[in-house]
């Protein structure tokens, strides 16, 4: 299995998904690999190089139209029909990170700083890019300088200060958020309700179109490490669990009942698994459930949505 990097919901999901079915049976053992960005792990994924990967509704209609970082791969659209998919689940929402004494406090003032999207090529930079530029009609080299680097060597450089803003999604309180700010103050920018009204053209398709939502960054869930007063209205992604379409019906069926058995034990003293839901899992989200996972799915009497059968 590949995902992002660790500090990231997608990676604590996953790698903990990985370790509930690693304990739930001992047929086989699922391994994590943590370093890369989504949009390649899928290809992999569909070249049959990896058995499950992170996906999103997004990127995964990019790969069947060949559009944005697939649009010079003549193949994509037919590597896209060797995917299938486990279980949608929230990649929070993303938080737009400075540091509180710079008083860089809305998305105008990253002009001329130095902004971390996300990994280049990968979904993450690409919802990040489309954020500012709804914003601010700036774009990567034309208004502020696009850092390129790994989830990891960005955090470590925002830390040192090499890095004026950090974008990132994650299911707040993210792992990420809460250590730097236990030695820095932070501050994050949101979305205003004169942004909102306004509506530009590219910030309402942003939020509107498959696979994203409005999300809420609540007051005060970060301590004092960060400085907003009020709660923080985001952008927020729905991703998921993509396994490759051959995997034996059998094999995805076990892994499947394995993790939403072994989570139900655990959710109780695990507060971020209480937004993993089987009703959510299900949804329609432009990808058709791995028949193994389908059959567990109706097993647990989950109503599954035409479209994702």
């Amino acid at each position: 299995m590949a995902t992002i990097a660790p500090g990231t919901s997608a990676y604590l999901t996953m790698s903990t998904m990985a370790t509930i079915v690693n304990q739930q049976q001992k047929e086989f053992k699922i391994t994590v690999d943590a370093t890369g960005a989504a949009t390649k792990h899928m290809l992999e994924v569909a070249q049959g190089k990896l058995d499950f990967s992170m996906t999103s509704p997004t990127i995964y209609v990019f790969m069947k139209k060949g559009a944005a970082m697939y649009q010079k791969m003549a193949d994509a659209p037919k590597l896209a029909e060797n995917l299938r998919l486990v279980f949608w689940f929230p990649y929070g929402a993303y938080h737009v990170i400075t540091r509180a004494d710079d008083n860089i406090d809305t998305f105008d003032k990253l002009k001329g700083k130095r902004v971390f999207l996300g990994p280049p090529g990968g979904g993450a930079w690409n919802t990040s890019m489309r954020l500012v530029k709804a914003t601010t009609s700036m774009e990567p080299g034309k208004g502020y300088e696009n850092v390129k680097a790994s989830w990891s060597s960005a955090f470590q450089g925002f830390q040192d200060r090499q890095i004026d803003a950090l974008i990132m999604g994650c299911v707040a309180p993210c792992p990420q958020v809460e250590q730097i700010a236990a030695t820095s103050k932070l501050r994050l920018i949101g979305l205003t309700k004169e942004l909102i009204d306004k509506a530009p053209a590219g910030l309402k398709t942003l939020y509107t179109e498959r696979g994203r939502t409005m999300d809420m960054i609540k007051a005060g869930i970060y301590g004092d490490g960060v400085v907003n007063k009020g709660d923080v209205l985001s952008i927020g992604s729905v991703v998921g669990v993509s396994v490759r379409v051959d995997l034996p019906d059998e094999t995805v069926y076990k892994v499947t009942k394995a993790f939403w058995e072994g989570a139900e034990k655990v959710r109780a003293s695990t507060p971020w698994l209480r937004r993993i839901t089987l009703d959510f899992a299900v949804q329609e989200g432009g990808m058709r459930l791995h028949p193994g996972a389908l059959r567990y799915y109706k097993e647990a009497e989950v109503r599954v949505p035409a479209g994702s059968m």
